[in-house]
């Protein structure tokens, strides 16, 4: 692995280092070889690693037809539809008393 370092500056060199290694699994890989690992343990971590890595690829794929909701246009929809509703003032029969005509719930009995 291999980093420039341009017009002296070690610490911007430093961050791409450790964005590499993140990248590449280094520090998982230290991590996980602190304490010996025996290898049913591994066999039972590789195999559930490869399933959600499967499930990662079929819900990205699912995302990209259509299949399912992508979860960040979902938020955007939120948004833009929270922008449009009314604040807690003004309105008939919104908010949690449901003192308008008609519309919303009927009034709570204790």
């Amino acid at each position: 692995m291999q980093v420039l370092v341009r017009d002296n500056n070690v610490e911007q060199a430093l961050r791409v280092l450790k964005k590499k290694m993140q990248r590449e699994g280094v520090f998982r890989e230290m991590k996980q070889r602190r304490y010996y690992e025996k290898p049913s343990e591994r066999s039972v971590r590789e195999r559930a690693e490869a399933i959600r890595r499967a499930r990662k690829q079929a819900r990205k794929v699912a995302q990209r037809e259509g299949l399912i909701a992508d979860p960040k246009k979902k938020k955007e929809l939120a948004a833009k539809a929270a922008m449009k509703r009314p604040g807690m003032g003004g309105g008939t029969g919104g908010g949690m008393g449901g003192g308008g005509m008609g519309g919303g719930r009927p009034p709570q009995r204790y």
